[in-house]
């Protein structure tokens, strides 16, 4: 048909399942196993549904000064969106203009080149190494911009702080973004850069370690330029992004420090524990410092393993990708759901060397 010829066409982002089972163990896409900080429960107990029917504040200002406070920049310095995919999105469509292509990993979250073939952005994956380590000479090529992960997914993978202030000096006349999803399970934030270097953008969520990826809250900190900039073309968009439960709720969720460091941690521990049952096992691991690992067996493929695991309702994720199509994503659980996953895996996995008497 001739009206098809006008339609703009992409592939598609494709998330994680979301299956709806009974006593099932959803280990595939990285939320939090705990609940949202009491605060939370009792702000949402306590929501006044009357002003539903007001337009939320367009600059969702008690969210951004609460962040602002928390992170101890201005709020002229905070940008919030629709979980850090509205963010990064909004990043993308305001930064990244230039006829030179942007820069990212090979393997890092797919939904980069979505965004970047949506909005008509010239770009370029930049291979990880070997042991799937960012190349920082690779972005020290003339570019259009660079966003990066930190800890990379699906890798788990945290890079040191250095390495990002060097190719930021390397970058000073391009946006560069850094994408800080699972910082929280043990990464140090480049927020502390944002005030040296005007370039550069730091996206962060409340859907991991603030167990808020139902609410869609993401938020970015960068100069009050680049902030500017990234509200311009918001309010060019959709100036109401942020509805009242949203900006009321995630106030909450970032006061309670105590029970953020309480769960963080527990994941932290759950995830290093884990990390030891499977090593005896014979799963080979990136060194993850998110909520999840990132593992291969040299004897049993991902495919067998992950229809193993769903035939016993456990669920984690696989990328049908080159270099990284014989690995499992699995998420950080509870330490009950973790030690369900680690006993059957014990059932189906046989240690080398070891010998099936039944033969």
């Amino acid at each position: 048909m001739s009206w098809e010829n006008n339609i703009r066409k992409v592939v598609p982002y494709v998330p994680g399942e979301q299956p709806d089972k009974k006593n099932m163990i959803k280990l595939n896409t990285n939320e939090c196993p705990y609940p949202p900080a009491p605060g939370v429960v009792k702000a949402i107990k306590d929501f006044d549904t009357d002003c539903l029917r007001l337009y939320p504040n367009p600059s969702a200002k008690q969210l951004v000064d609460s962040i602002a406070e928390y992170y101890h920049v201005m709020p002229e310095q905070v940008f919030v969106g629709v979980g850090s995919d509205d963010v990064l999105a909004m990043a993308f469509l305001t930064f990244f203009n230039s006829d030179k292509p942007i820069l990212f990993p090979d393997i890092t979250y797919s939904f980069y080149d979505v965004w970047a073939d949506l909005f008509r952005i010239p770009y370029q994956k930049k291979e990880l190494d070997e042991q799937f380590l960012i190349r920082k000479e690779d972005y020290f090529a003339e570019n259009g911009g660079i966003i990066l992960p930190n800890p990379n997914a699906p890798t788990g993978i945290l890079e040191p702080i250095e390495l990002f202030e060097e190719i930021l000096q390397k970058n000073q006349d391009v946006i560069v973004i850094v994408d800080e999803a699972y910082i929280d399970f043990g990464g140090k934030s480049t927020i502390e850069l944002v005030d040296q270097y005007d370039n550069l953008l730091v996206v962060q969520t409340f859907s991991k370690s603030r167990a808020m990826a139902g609410m869609r809250i993401g938020f970015a900190i960068g100069s009050k330029k680049l902030i500017k900039y990234l509200n311009d073309v918001k309010f060019s968009f959709n100036s109401y992004t942020m509805n009242q439960p949203s900006i009321y709720i995630g106030v909450e969720a970032i006061k309670d420090e105590d029970y953020f460091r309480e769960i963080t941690n527990k994941i932290i521990a759950t995830r290093e524990r884990v990390k030891k049952e499977l090593s005896k096992l014979g799963f080979q691991f990136t060194d993850s410092v998110s909520n999840f690992i990132f593992a291969t067996h040299p004897d049993y493929s991902a495919v067998s393993i992950q229809n193993a695991l769903r035939e016993q309702e456990i669920y984690v994720r696989r990328f049908a990708i080159p270099r990284i199509d014989n690995y499992l994503r699995i998420s950080i659980g509870t330490d009950a759901e973790m030690n369900t996953m680690i006993d059957y895996l014990k059932e189906l996995i046989i240690p080398k060397g070891e010998v099936d008497t039944n033969e």
